[in-house]
């Protein structure tokens, strides 16, 4: 497999410090609300990276953190009045919900970074004892930026240049020596969480966290370090001085990043109106949809998302559905003593290059959208050569070999027929107008429909409500 490697910014195979084994660190959310489509899209990406790893005999340790202390949680946990760790604890266990409704298989480890800070003061005093890092008086404890040699090397900047043309990076701070370094240890303020360290109370910055919980779960050197492009700078470049400067071992081989996700061609921001959380879009569609029009791109490009693109995202996947339901019927009432012939062998070989044509897009830097083609390649021919007369053996191949490819992709093909909050609320709406016209049977019914599908209606004076049973 080769990987596009944003450190050397050239495509290279896959070299494994452990052969058979893959060692993979992804940057989590930072959980102060409900996950929107631009987290969905790295958790999406990496987790099919990972399938595909596994799908080629590979064993996978997948890291991938929670930051459950940051100055957003905070802010939030100060407007509602709770403490920092309800609101990341909420939060947490709504993001596990999405990624169950997108697919995205728990991590081998999900680190919180509140359960590493002692990992995190051992960094910091190493870095301070090899003259990486220095304490400023009023407990702050910095990073010289400088004296890491290679600082730069992941984003491809050198300080002179961010100094002449990019002063905003340049971040002022008492007892700094330059304005470059960076906080690995900051004081409380009243009202915050904090730590007792060897400095002063307080808490880690962010880029030490994944330094240590990278360190702590895949070893000081690690295969795959992957996350969003805006974490390259300067977050992931961090990472690499602090580790490095530490540890005197390279941190990661690989970077992988995945491209931004825009909204009608425009940078997703609550001030435009145009900000979508996963439930947002679980309203109009299984996420089944969602994860497969995030797979329709290749992940490095930047990814427009519209309605009209969901729609075709989700016409492209009822294809697939489709004919796997015929396949499924076909199966059900083939002909299971059939011999197989020549001529059905043949169908067998010519349908195996479909999944020569996947790998071979999956081992070119994880390419989902041509690995996407030849998925629907298959679809096409299933629907032309696998008839009522074919012998159910071949038939089983062949949606073994869909379901197969399939689920490398994280796409369920026996589609569950969950229904859509809006979907709900409709049934609602005709069985109160059916109520209003003293139509009870067809309300009734409607009730039993709902009931059915798992739907528990309350009516109340303040109106009906519902909840999924």
């Amino acid at each position: 497999m080769k990987i596009y490697n944003t450190l050397t910014r050239k495509k290279e195979e896959l070299k494994t410090i452990e052969p058979g084994k893959v060692r993979m660190y992804v940057c989590g959310p930072t959980v102060y609300n409900l996950i929107h489509i631009g987290n969905a899209r790295p958790m999406i990406v990496f987790d099919t990276v990972r399938r595909y790893l596994e799908y080629r005999g590979i064993e996978v340790n997948y890291v991938s953190n929670f930051t459950d202390v940051d100055d957003k949680i905070i802010k939030k946990a100060m407007e509602e009045h709770v403490s920092a760790e309800e609101i990341s604890t909420r939060y947490i266990e709504e993001c596990k919900k999405d990624m169950q409704g997108l697919n995205v298989r728990p991590a081998t480890v999900h680190p919180l970074a509140t359960q590493e800070i002692d990992g995190m003061i051992d960094l910091i005093s190493i870095l301070i004892e090899k003259g990486y890092a220095y304490k400023a008086e009023d407990g702050t404890v910095y990073y010289r930026t400088r004296k890491f040699a290679e600082y730069g090397k992941l984003s491809h900047k050198n300080l002179d240049d961010l100094q002449a043309g990019h002063r905003e990076i340049k971040v002022t701070g008492d007892g700094k020596e330059d304005g470059f370094d960076f906080v690995l240890w900051k004081p409380k303020k009243d009202g915050e969480p904090y730590w007792k360290s060897p400095w002063c109370d307080g808490r880690p910055g962010w880029h030490t966290e994944c330094s240590v919980m990278a360190k702590k779960y895949l070893g000081e050197e690690i295969d795959i370090h992957a996350g969003g492009e805006d974490l390259i700078f300067p977050h992931h470049e961090n990472e690499i001085a602090q580790s490095e400067a530490a540890n005197g071992v390279t941190f990661a081989r690989y970077w992988m990043h995945n491209g931004f996700l825009n909204i009608d061609n425009k940078k997703m921001s609550k001030s435009l109106g145009n900000f979508f959380t996963v439930r947002d879009i679980a309203e109009k569609y299984d996420l089944q949809v969602l994860r497969f029009f995030m797979l329709s791109a290749h992940y490095r490009s930047p990814l427009n998302f519209s309605a009209e693109l969901m729609e075709a995202a989700k016409n492209g996947l009822e294809r697939i559905w489709t004919a796997a339901d015929r396949l499924r019927d076909l199966m059900a009432d083939g002909q299971p003593e059939s011999q197989i012939s020549a001529k059905e062998r043949q169908t067998l070989e010519e349908a195996a290059q479909f999944s020569e044509k996947f790998n071979a897009a999956m081992d070119d830097d994880a390419n989902t959208a041509d690995a996407v083609a030849a998925v629907f390649e298959l679809v096409k021919y299933a629907n032309t050569h696998i008839n009522k007369d074919t012998p159910q053996r071949v038939t089983e191949k062949i949606y073994e070999q869909m379901d197969t490819l399939c689920n490398v992709l994280g796409i369920i093909l026996e589609k569950e027929e969950e229904i859509l909050d809006s979907e709900i609320e409709e049934l609602i709406a005709a069985r109160q107008a059916a109520r209003k016209a003293k139509d009870f049977a067809k309300a009734d019914a409607i009730r039993a429909e709902l009931l059915e599908k798992g739907i528990l209606l309350e009516d109340t004076r303040e109106g009906v409500k519902w909840k999924r049973g």
